[in-house]
């Protein structure tokens, strides 16, 4: 057989060498180093010819240095006459500019999109992209696997009272109902908005939750205003607990604090983003063996979405 390669970015090199242990294979070599202007280098440092070739390297922050290293990385890898490049991003940059919100801006995502395509890659597996359409912006297979599938398990082990799921806005309603069908529970609404403008948001629950133990169920949690304020606004509407489960933990400015002094309870989350730092509120789930996985089947042509059914 041809065989197939791991290789790694540096955006999360722990993650890869946990994949990389589920499929019992050592990452292989790549030498990565930046010159005193900040510019990216990258030598391969084995052959790879004829081989199916996996890159693992989230583009979290700092993004656009993690985004340029995958592209250099591709375009090594395909001039040393690789058989096929499969970009693995676990967390996938630039996401949330899925569309023209405003008049004269970028749809980001699409170009992203575009320059790994030419840089030379020939598929893409993520998990929970922040917008499932973000899929059609790429003409090449796009796996994007589902955060539930560890979630799930987390969350029956604790065998809470009276377990409801709860989407923390208005769009994230169809992954909160996909995770209260899985767990055969009932889900509520947090429906946000401002008043006036300058002012902060009002949020209210659009169901009851008084004496239920709460899941917020987000992709992602950035600044955590939204899901802090929303743990308070639900026990202030009598829930008896409220925990959050995020797939991807931005976690940037002033996150921590608000975490620390904030109603939430427990924020669980995947290993797709490294932690900054340490906080006992936040629980760390590994979507390292979904992954190796999931590679582990697209080089033996095998069924992705069996996995997740």
């Amino acid at each position: 057989m041809r065989g197939y390669k791991v290789f790694a970015g540096t955006a999360n090199p722990e993650f890869a060498k946990r994949v990389a242990k589920h499929l019992s294979l050592p990452l292989s070599a790549a030498e990565i180093k930046r010159f005193s202007d900040g510019e990216i280098s990258v030598q391969v440092s084995e052959s790879v010819r004829g081989k199916d070739v996996f890159i693992i390297q989230s583009t979290c922050a700092p993004a656009n240095i993690n985004l340029m290293e995958l592209l250099i990385l591709t375009d090594a890898l395909r001039r040393s006459s690789a058989n096929s490049i499969t970009a693995v991003v676990p967390y996938f940059g630039y996401a949330r500019q899925d569309r023209k919100a405003a008049p004269r801006v970028p749809i980001t995502a699409k170009l992203v999109a575009n320059m790994m395509q030419t840089a030379g890659i020939d598929r893409v597996v993520t998990i929970d992209l922040h917008a499932g359409q973000i899929q059609g912006f790429f003409d090449i297979p796009v796996d994007n696997l589902y955060g539930s599938i560890v979630f799930n398990d987390y969350v029956k082990a604790k065998n809470l009272k009276n377990p409801i799921i709860a989407s923390p806005d208005i769009g994230g309603v169809a992954r909160a109902r996909s995770f209260a069908k899985l767990l055969g529970v009932d889900m509520v609404i947090v429906d946000k908005r401002r008043e006036k403008a300058n002012e902060s948001e009002v949020m209210n629950i659009i169901g009851d939750v008084t004496g239920k133990d709460v899941i917020l169920v987000d992709d992602m949690i950035d600044t955590a205003g939204t899901i802090v304020k929303a743990a308070e606004v639900l026990k202030k509407k009598g829930a008896t607990s409220v925990m959050a489960c995020c797939t991807h933990a931005v976690l940037s400015g002033p996150a921590y604090e608000r975490l620390a002094k904030g109603e939430l309870d427990e924020l669980v989350v995947t290993d797709t983003i490294p932690l900054k730092e340490a906080n006992e509120r936040i629980k760390v789930l590994s979507v390292a063996p979904v992954f190796a996985e999931v590679i582990r089947r697209v080089y033996h042509n095998e069924s992705v979405n069996g996995l997740f059914i």
